[in-house]
């Protein structure tokens, strides 16, 4: 007997055809929505939930039982879960989940639900380490899953209108971009952790907030978002914000692994705590003919590409990307850009050939019901090499050397201890 899940994927292929589908595969029918399940529903996650409140919300994780009250508000019937496993060994007929988790938790929930057959949306960056990227990869692929990841904003009809013209060729082939965003995710050189041991919030489930990290005593110095300051639990403004702003030029410029990552600019090395500022050289290979050998850097806290940014009379702005070609320059954020010199560039346009998209979440849904991993733009084949690329930035700036790597073999050549910051190790209970 053929299950819901199954009747969800031969829907599509009877699309068009004669034959009659039960209930729960025909659009008009309540049943037909996906039964999904959401972890970590508050902050970004509280988005995400409310935007699968037009499906069947069958189950909530999150280690916060007041965010739990507040989900099943909405949503009454709804299990509800303070560690994931229990909810994946619990609940069987889930199509696909929602992870917001914060970062060091978001790989172990995704690959548990994709070795189940699971759909998987995660949010930036993908994971924790490039390990735990990679897999979730290989699964994803294995599995002919829907997957998305949470970077929101390439679903904006601005990104589009970029890449349309740098793909045009209206600044020629392009060597050289820089991207930057002023956050300050980190902590003094000379910080240390906190010494002081208060009592867990009765609220609070701390030992699955902790995940496959190692175990340290509660503080509510971590959370609820600051975890982003500590690489026990995240990567500074570069994991927090990359994934965002990089992505524009790999797709723009069809970038996938980089050659080498080097730290060029940022305070000493803190053991626990991420920086304040940084400045990330990366190197990729040529593409092909239209498409050659070009570096990104990345720059965040107060750090900026002045002299670019100069030359061109770009403004000094917050976060942005610039693009420079052999005939120009574009500068671009979320909701614009504008091509240098601006006088030779006044009158110049390009036709819209990237569709605009239905909605970042909407997208990921819709390719679900069609079984069609392929329409999403964020799969994790494609967001996947950009988070690790991303990572292997913070991973360059904490061993203090240029990083050559081996994409294929998933491996630094000339640093050993690069290699052990690719892999984080999980603590007794957690697996991946």
């Amino acid at each position: 007997m053929l299950n819901r899940r199954t009747f969800l994927r031969a829907s599509s292929l009877a699309a068009g055809s004669a034959i009659a589908l039960p209930a729960f595969c025909q659009d008009a029918a309540p049943s037909n929505k996906l039964n999904v399940a959401v972890v970590g529903p508050c902050g970004r996650g509280w988005a995400s939930f409310t935007e699968m409140m037009g499906e069947n919300i069958v189950a909530v994780c999150d280690v916060d039982r007041r965010n739990l009250d507040r989900c099943l508000k909405e949503v009454p019937s709804a299990k509800t879960f303070t560690d994931f496993r229990k909810l994946f060994e619990t609940v069987k007929d889930i199509d696909a989940v929602c992870v917001c988790t914060p970062d060091h938790t978001h790989a172990a929930p995704s690959v548990m639900a994709m070795r189940a057959g699971i759909h998987c949306y995660t949010e930036k960056p993908l994971t924790h380490d490039v390990r735990e990227c990679r897999v979730m990869q290989e699964i994803a692929e294995k599995n002919h899953l829907v997957t998305q990841m949470g970077t929101q904003i390439h679903a904006g009809n601005n990104y589009r209108r970029v890449v349309e013209k740098i793909q045009a060729g209206a600044i020629g082939p392009v060597r050289e971009i820089h991207v930057w965003c002023g956050k300050g995710w980190g902590h003094p050189a000379d910080f240390v952790n906190p010494t002081d041991t208060p009592e867990i919030p009765d609220w609070l489930d701390w030992d699955s907030w902790l995940g496959p990290a190692k175990y340290r005593p509660y503080n509510p110095c971590y959370l609820p978002a600051n975890w982003r300051k500590w690489w026990a639990f995240g990567t500074g403004t570069m994991g927090d914000m990359a994934c965002h702003y990089m992505d524009l030029p790999f797709w723009a410029l069809e970038l996938r692994d980089c050659l080498t990552a080097e730290a060029i600019d940022g305070p000493a090395v803190n053991a626990e705590g991420c920086p304040l500022y940084l400045t990330v050289k990366f190197t990729f290979a040529a593409r092909g003919p239209k498409l050659p050998a070009c570096t990104l850097t990345w720059y965040d806290g107060d750090r900026r590409p002045t002299e670019a940014m100069a030359k061109y009379n770009v403004p000094m702005t917050g976060a942005g990307v610039l693009f420079v070609g052999d005939d120009g320059a574009m500068f671009a954020d979320y909701g614009t850009h504008k091509l240098y010199p601006q006088e030779k560039y006044a009158d110049y346009t390009t036709p819209e050939t990237i569709p605009n998209s239905i909605g970042h979440h909407k997208e990921w849904l819709q390719a679900i019901r069609d079984n069609k991993p392929e329409n999403c733009t964020c799969k994790f084949g494609y967001s996947g090499r950009l988070t690790e690329t991303v990572l292997l930035g913070t991973v360059a700036y904490r061993v203090g050397q240029k990083l050559e790597w081996d994409a294929d073999a998933m491996k630094v050549k000339n640093c050993p201890a690069a290699n052990d910051l690719i892999t984080v190790e999980y603590r007794d209970g957690w697996i991946l």
